[in-house]
């Protein structure tokens, strides 16, 4: 029987001008793995707060099991001083964590010269470190590369203690959790299993909502009609059934929490055939000897969809920054075509006025305020009623981020450079940003680890690697991922000797395979013989892996196409291996 770990009863957090939630019931037990859904603003954050001893509410209460540790992870972590190693600690399981976090050359740092990103990656690293019962964990992902984020998943995926997580990967979400929790307008529901069981939960509460709702105006039709008909000299009715008929038809349903998305077509100037192209570009930074970016060429034509991967650090938002002409590369050449607008959502965000009002932003320097596709821009991405009066200084850390997003589309762009848009931006907010997408006719250029949101949005893949390179990737995003999480034979750090690392990142020692007494040991292939059987295999692989690229690339069909890059995944997958192999005879017996 599974441990109680954490119990909050009747648990409730009010601010000034809004309940965030009460009458809040929930439990925690060993192996539990909760998901918190919300937009912004509803409460998320404090309800990890409060769930972690951080911050009391105002009223209901939260207890522990006995002896229960928690470890938790906020969502912009405030480290203590000193270097990253001592911050996070020492051993070898504390180095192997730093490394698969991109932090591993870093140790000796002090936290204090850190990024913000950098900061997020190194608490990560202490609370996956440090031993606890339950994880509470505000956006884990938030900074992390894709590869590192599916290692992420595994790892949380076998955790076996309890774990309560925010966040807008929906991979994540739907890979991990067993139950999803939501936050609505001081309100919360329950959904048993992954992120994909409460998308169809929510469905449903909301087909019930609007059954519930006809059968409500049918009711309130006809008690009005009952309270007109009938002679005047016999009006005089049950007064109980009067009051209720009148508050029936008094009554509302509680309104959405935003208005339904509306349809948005938003014009564009009109591309030429000529968009963006890079010819051998490269870039280093003041003062810096190694190159960022190497010998860069890169062609971006009308209509593109292009996703730029890579681990971090090695370069993608100096890409975008160059191609956006905020940087000028070192050597090499960027030809921008004379129809080109670009519109640039960077990571960073660009400074809002606190100030200037929401709709003064949006209509920009060279037209009035509160145009009719202004008015429409702003409502669909839920800017309606007094928000867009309000000023930049009352919005929440998510509203700004939107209102960002709502500034850079309202220029107008035709090519629209996207670095990690899905950072701070609530589920809801993705979703409707891929749907306002599917419709846009320009070219897009998208930084993100957000597996769901590249899945929608882009069709074509590119990937930098550490020395600053450049490459097509034929598989797409599912070969990317088979090839960056695919452990490589020299590893940044090692574990002891005679242990090997589990995928959760956890060592155990090596034992030797059985065999049977009875059996006469099955002596080595000779190098030459095991060489060529490797290099038959190969081959072999290899030429399933190229006609699975050529079947990719001459393909128009989506679905195919996914089914081919899985494929091709695989087969990338076996060749790497094979190669492995190969390696390690020659150099056996080199």
């Amino acid at each position: 029987m599974a441990s109680i770990l954490a119990d909050l009863q009747a648990v409730a957090v009010r601010r000034s001008d809004r309940t965030l939630f009460e009458e809040f019931d929930v439990t925690v037990a060993d192996g539990d793995r909760v998901g918190v859904v919300g937009i912004n603003g509803a409460g998320k954050s404090t309800l990890l707060r409060v769930l972690a001893g951080v911050e009391k509410p105002d009223t209901g209460t939260v207890r522990y099991g006995s002896g229960v540790t928690v470890g938790y992870l906020e969502q912009n972590p405030d480290l203590p001083d000193g270097t990253v190693g001592s911050v996070v600690g020492e051993g070898w399981e504390a180095a192997a964590t730093l490394d698969r976090l991109g932090m591993g050359q870093l140790t000796g740092s002090q936290c204090r010269t850190l990024s913000g990103g950098q900061r997020k990656r190194v608490a990560l690293a202490r609370v996956l470190t440090h031993p606890a019962d339950l994880l509470v964990l505000d956006e884990p992902t938030n900074h992390l590369d894709l590869a590192t984020v599916a290692w992420l998943a595994e790892r949380m995926a076998k955790w076996r203690g309890g774990l309560v997580l925010v966040s807008h990967d929906r991979h994540l979400l739907d890979s991990v959790c067993t139950r999803m929790v939501e936050l609505d307008r001081g309100r919360t529901f329950n959904h048993e299993g992954s992120y994909s069981a409460y998308l169809e939960s929510r469905a449903l509460r909301e087909v019930k909502a609007s059954s519930a709702e006809a059968t409500r105006r049918n009711l309130a039709r006809r008690e009005l009609e009952w309270l007109r008909r009938g002679a005047p000299a016999r009006s005089r009715k049950p007064q109980a059934r009067v009051d209720a008929a009148k508050a029936l038809i008094n009554s509302r349903p509680q309104a959405a929490a935003r208005p339904t998305k509306l349809g948005l077509a938003m014009g564009t100037p009109r591309l030429g055939d000529k968009v963006i192209s890079c010819e051998d570009v490269s870039y280093r930074y003041s003062g810096s000897r190694p190159l960022v970016l190497n010998g860069i060429s890169l062609s971006i034509g009308p209509g593109e969809r292009l996703g730029v991967l890579g681990a971090n650090g090695t370069g993608k938002t100096t890409l975008l920054d160059l191609i956006a002409g905020v940087r000028q590369p070192v050597s090499g050449r960027i030809e921008t075509g004379p129809t080109v607008t670009v519109g640039y959502y960077s990571q960073s965000g660009a400074e809002l006025d606190p100030d200037a009002r929401v709709r003064d932003l949006v209509a920009g320097d060279f037209k009035a305020p509160g145009s009719p596709e202004d008015n429409l821009l702003m409502e669909s991405f839920w800017f309606s009623g007094e928000l867009p009066f309000a000023r930049v200084s009352t919005l929440s850390g998510g509203e700004r981020r939107r209102l960002q997003l709502l500034v850079v589309l309202a220029s107008k762009p035709n090519v629209l450079l996207l670095d990690e848009p899905t950072n701070d931006l609530d589920l809801d907010t993705l979703r409707v940003l891929e749907d306002f997408l599917d419709g846009w006719p320009g070219a897009l250029v998208a930084v993100s680890h957000d597996r769901a949101f590249l899945e929608r949005s882009v069709d074509r893949i590119v990937a930098l690697d550490a020395a600053g390179s450049l490459r097509e990737v034929p598989g797409g995003l599912a070969a990317w991922i088979a090839e960056a999480t695919t452990p490589t034979r020299p590893a940044a750090r090692r574990a002891p000797a005679g242990a090997t690392e589990t995928p959760a990142g956890h060592h155990t020692a090596k034992t030797a395979p059985r065999r049977d007494p009875h059996q006469p040991a099955r002596p080595p292939l000779p190098a030459g013989r095991a060489l060529r059987e490797v290099e038959k295999k190969l081959a072999g692989a290899t030429r399933v892996r190229d006609v699975l690229a050529e079947k990719l690339a001459s393909t128009s069909d989506h679905r195919e196409a996914a089914e081919i890059a899985a494929q091709l995944a695989d087969a990338s997958a076996q060749v790497d291996s094979l190669e492995e192999a190969w390696l390690e005879i020659a150099e056996v017996n080199g």
